[in-house]
């Protein structure tokens, strides 16, 4: 039996230290490399609430319209659509023959903000 609080914790500390580690690369102007940490951080809260609901280690996957189907949640539209930007860019860290074209100087500030929208959202649910 695992430890439930302690599995949550350790997801939600994770996803809140990737958001810092992408503000950190976007503001260094690592534009790529920041969209996968926030990718990252979705993705890690997403596990947060797989184990709240169902009280199991969440599985090693990256698809984050996966894992939301997985902890039963409901995503909204508009972070359906903000989710599938990010799942372009977690390709990026796991396989090198494909790199993701990085975002434009004047969108990267506002998908950092999307990106900590959402995991603000997903915390709420823990």
């Amino acid at each position: 039996m695992i430890n439930i609080v302690k599995q949550i914790k350790y997801w939600q500390d994770s996803a809140e230290s990737n958001i810092e580690t992408a503000a950190i690369l976007i503001k260094s102007g690592k534009y790529t490399e920041g969209m996968f940490f926030c990718h990252l951080s979705i993705e890690k809260i997403l596990k947060a609430l797989i184990v709240k609901q169902t009280e199991n280690i969440p599985p090693k996957s990256h698809d984050l319209f996966n894992l939301a189907e997985i902890a039963k949640i409901g995503i909204t539209e508009e972070q359906s659509d903000f989710m599938q930007i990010l799942m372009k860019y977690q390709i990026e860290g796991r396989y090198p023959e494909y790199y993701p074209k990085a975002p434009a100087h004047d969108k990267i500030n506002d998908y950092l903000y999307q990106t900590k929208n959402v995991l603000q959202c997903f915390n709420k649910m823990l």
